[in-house]
């Protein structure tokens, strides 16, 4: 990366830049992903194996399902995200507007029973990414003005059960990242001069591969207990900055080839569901997701007029937690209850928290319903409220001195999916 760049002070930082479908779910991983899960905030997903969108929670539950059965799922994610600047804040511009638009997602998932051991299956999901679009104009445009990152899994799978009570399973998980982002840059730096700002965008794509693997024991009739694990995928993007802008530091900026690697964390989850008699189920899951690692990556190009430095940057991302409890009950023959709820902690603490990135522990309450349509169909409607609250925010740039500083008010984010399954 070039390291001397002259004229005035600028500063760009490139990390982890934000998303495309996609909730906050302890960073950016999902557990809404257009299935009957999303009812349910995640409470028994390793053990439930209630239908093929158990490739994605847990593999080994294909060897629950008889047949060849299909589930294919849509999903929208709206909410509030809006930033309340203090006066701390030493831009001049707007407030941030609602930075969450509303994001369409979808699923797929179909799994085959191949006698009474073998089942295999297929999955295509996006469960990792976040998306942002803040007004152009805001007072925090220097650090971020709208951004997406996204990943599309595609996850063939095979599951093997060996009697009652054991049941393995596990899938190849290849990845495909999308990156985007577009940040404004400050061509008046301490006021210095009385110039427009200028502007870099940077984009790219790379595919990344890791492995979905599982197992479910049930010691008894009615309960089963889960355990999966999902690898670490690398994600690396690089990409010419697209600037926008005249003078000599904005022209050596532009075409500035920048590296920035991603690591998409391991999980870990373990689950139990525990049916009560034939109507009451009680669900739970503990889920470990490894963000320190994906953390420690990114990048920032201070410059000024003597000289330039590049530097990579920790954002001290720590793993997070999530417990979540749920039930279902079966009203009707015909009509299956669930309900969910979550909490997740933050991968970030308050000090360490971005506009770019601004993520925090949270809260999560869901609700859905199944109707089987008839002996082969099923229709299910789920609906899940992520509570994130308030969360502050001051960050500053080292040389410039541009600081943004406040909080994000009251910030949620909703999921309404609607999926059916079929079975042959």
């Amino acid at each position: 990366m070039q390291s001397r760049l002259p004229e005035y002070a600028l500063s760009l930082t490139l990390l982890s830049m934000c998303c495309a479908q996609q909730a906050y779910a302890g960073g950016l991983m999902l557990y809404e992903i257009g299935t009957d899960n999303a009812g349910l905030a995640n409470a028994g997903a390793a053990a439930r194996a209630q239908g093929p969108s158990t490739i994605a929670s847990n593999p080994a539950g294909m060897s629950y399902l008889k047949g060849t059965q299909i589930t294919g799922g849509l999903q929208v994610l709206y909410g509030d995200l809006t930033f309340d600047r203090d006066s701390g804040s030493n831009v001049s511009g707007s407030g941030s507007g609602n930075g969450l638009d509303p994001i369409p997602g979808g699923s797929f998932f179909i799994s085959h029973e191949l006698d009474d051991h073998w089942s295999v299956g297929f999955g295509t999901y996006g469960d990792f990414g976040l998306a942002f679009n803040y007004d152009n104009d805001w007072s925090g445009r220097y650090f971020a003005q709208n951004g997406s990152i996204a990943g599309l899994s595609l996850v063939p799978s095979v599951a093997y059960r060996f009697n009652d009570q054991w049941s393995v399973g596990a899938g190849v998980k290849a990845m495909y990242g999308m990156l985007q982002a577009q940040t404004a840059i400050d061509r008046s730096p301490f006021g210095f001069a009385d110039r427009g700002d200028g502007q870099f965008k940077y984009e790219d794509t790379d595919w990344g591969y890791g492995a979905n693997v599982g197992v479910i024991y049930a010691p008894g009739a009615g309960t089963r207990i889960g355990l999966a694990y999902t690898s670490q995928i690398d994600l690396n993007f690089e990409d010419r900055l697209n600037v926008k802008g005249n003078g000599p530091a904005l022209d050596r900026l532009n075409g500035l080839n920048t590296d920035l690697s991603m690591q998409v964390p391991q999980t870990l989850t373990l689950s139990l569901f525990q049916a009560l008699d034939q109507q009451w189920a009680l669900l739970a899951s503990v889920n470990w997701q490894d963000w320190s690692e994906f953390g420690d990556v990114g990048v920032q190009v201070d410059t000024s007029a003597v000289g330039a430095q590049s530097t990579t940057i920790d954002a001290h991302y720590k793993d997070t937690w999530q417990l979540a409890l749920g039930a279902q009950y079966q009203a009707t023959a015909q009509l299956l209850w669930n309900v969910g709820l979550a909490y997740d902690s933050s991968a970030v603490s308050d000090s360490d928290r971005t506009v770019t990135v601004p993520m925090a522990e949270s809260w999560r309450i869901a609700t859905g319903a199944t109707y089987a349509v008839d002996k082969d169909t099923d229709v299910n409607v789920s609906w899940a409220m992520v509570w994130l609250g308030d969360m502050p925010v001051d960050q500053s740039k080292s040389i410039s001195g541009n600081r943004i500083s406040g909080q994000f008010d009251n910030a949620w984010i909703q999921a309404v999916t609607g999926n059916m399954t079929w079975r042959f």
